[in-house]
């Protein structure tokens, strides 16, 4: 049996703790290699179609003479969309890139939070290490090597990879109390409804208790709005001696 992935533990809005995984290397590797794609593509693209536009005429060579607006114009941007893409599209994705977001994955901090600009330049800057001797050797191995799967550029911006909340599972103790049908959304969920169960209608509370219920497994048997609040307790936390 595999051993499980270690989790970072977040506690959520609804005061429930919940494991977010650590992505491993396969991951890592996969989010990388799609990514790596597209900034070539499109720093390629702007190269061409730059350098054909500048020229006037079928040909990317540079100038004869030294020429600043045409590095300027074409060489510059080509260089700063390869060199920047990580950086400018996790700020602007929250930790994410098209091929992390392809993986399921995502780059926080290491109490869970968003990762802040300063991390994710300082993470990013160390890709130039990570990267030696070639094909991202020093960073694949230190990722398979580390308890957490960390790269050098994550231990120095205290930052993880890892796999989104919709892939989130509830730490081993809360599992081991919950009843098995309620996943860490579901469990949020309930949670919430329970503590706004006093400032919400008589109408309300049946309302969104029994869509909880139907969704969790657990159809609706009959009873008040009372029985209502104890079937979902019992789901958040059920006895000892309860059937699961």
């Amino acid at each position: 049996m595999s051993a499980p992935l270690p989790g970072l533990a977040v506690e959520s809005v609804t005061g429930i703790d919940v494991s977010l995984p650590v992505a491993g290397a396969g991951a890592r590797a996969f989010a990388f290699l799609i990514d790596w794609h597209i900034r070539l593509v499109v720093a390629l693209g702007w190269y061409v179609a730059g350098a054909l536009l500048y020229n006037g005429r079928l040909s990317l060579a540079p100038p004869a003479s030294d020429d600043a607006r045409w590095f300027a114009a074409v060489l510059a941007p080509a260089v700063a969309i390869y060199l920047l893409y990580h950086w400018v599209l996790e700020l602007a994705m929250r930790g994410s890139t098209p091929g992390k977001r392809t993986a399921g994955v995502r780059i926080v901090a290491r109490d869970g939070s968003a990762a802040s600009a300063g991390a994710l330049l300082a993470r990013n800057a160390f890709r130039i290490i990570d990267s030696l001797p070639a094909l991202y050797c020093v960073g694949l191995v230190t990722a398979i090597v580390t308890r957490e799967h960390v790269r050098i550029g994550d231990m120095a911006a205290g930052t993880l990879l890892v796999y989104e909340h919709a892939e989130a599972r509830l730490p081993a103790a809360v599992q081991a109390a919950a009843a098995p049908q309620l996943d860490p959304a579901a469990a949020e969920l309930v949670a919430e409804l329970l503590e706004r169960w006093p400032s919400l209608t008589v109408e309300s509370r049946q309302r969104l208790a029994e869509q909880l219920l139907a969704r969790c497994g657990a159809a609706d048997s009959g009873g008040g709005e009372a029985s209502l609040h104890e079937r979902l307790e019992r789901l958040l936390h059920p006895s000892p001696g309860a059937p699961r």
